[in-house]
């Protein structure tokens, strides 16, 4: 069996952002249904010292977006704003997606050792392409994707496990 390749692994990403838009789809219908306005949906949060879900939405996908560039070693695409709409989440979602696939698998491939660092907040962290991909995207992006999940739990929309996935 062959070893997987980086560009293998990041294929992961676009999936994980079709999950989040499914997840957003049945949250935005179930607004509609129960004549909920979005507005309440999009800025709920589980904690006041949390993001709003449309905050966690943006992360998502900025930080999907980031990976193969960060790891290729070229400078990612720059997103201004932030979504205020279901309309601009799924926007946001599509727009990481693309971005991602403007990145080759030959850039990617091979660079599982490439160093790199990224100031993160107050501190500068040191990474490997592996290590940034597997330490630090993945678990923050399910991270994020997880609290969009459970803030739209927590104000009824009845989503299950399969829905995380994508739906079955």
């Amino acid at each position: 069996m062959s070893q997987p390749t980086m560009s293998n692994a990041m294929s992961a990403l676009p999936n994980m952002l079709g999950n989040l838009e499914h997840v957003l789809r049945k949250a935005e219908a179930n607004a509609q249904e129960r004549c909920i306005d979005a507005e309440v949906i999009l800025n709920a949060r589980l904690a006041p010292d949390m993001w709003p879900l449309k905050k966690q939405v943006q992360t998502v996908a900025e930080l999907a977006k980031n990976a193969p560039y960060r790891v290729s070693g070229k400078e990612a695409p720059n997103y201004e704003g932030h979504p205020e709409t279901f309309e601009e989440c799924y926007a946001v979602l599509a727009k990481a997606k693309s971005d991602i696939a403007k990145v080759p698998a030959a850039d990617l491939d091979g660079k599982e050792a490439r160093e790199f660092s990224l100031q993160m907040g107050p501190r500068e962290m040191d990474f490997t392409g592996i290590s940034y991909f597997s330490g630090f995207i993945i678990p923050n992006t399910y991270f994020h994707m997880t609290t969009v999940y459970n803030i739209l739990r927590h104000n009824g929309v009845p989503l299950g496990k399969f829905d995380f996935f994508g739906g079955a």
